[in-house]
């Protein structure tokens, strides 16, 4: 989940930037940018996952 939510970010962020627009002082391309790579770490620690691995 959170790897598709990094995806959507880095896609709005690539728009922002070639388009040129601004969304205020707040959401940049940068704060994208930065959100898209923490739901990246997020989603590569595992948080998210449909699925759990077995304890044993």
């Amino acid at each position: 989940m959170f790897a598709l939510i990094a995806a959507v970010l880095f896609l709005l962020a690539l728009v922002f930037d070639i388009a040129g627009v601004a969304l205020g002082g707040v959401v940049t391309v940068g704060t994208l940018t930065t959100a898209g790579l923490l739901c990246v770490a997020l989603h590569l620690m595992g948080l998210g996952a449909s699925w759990s691995p077995v304890k044993r």
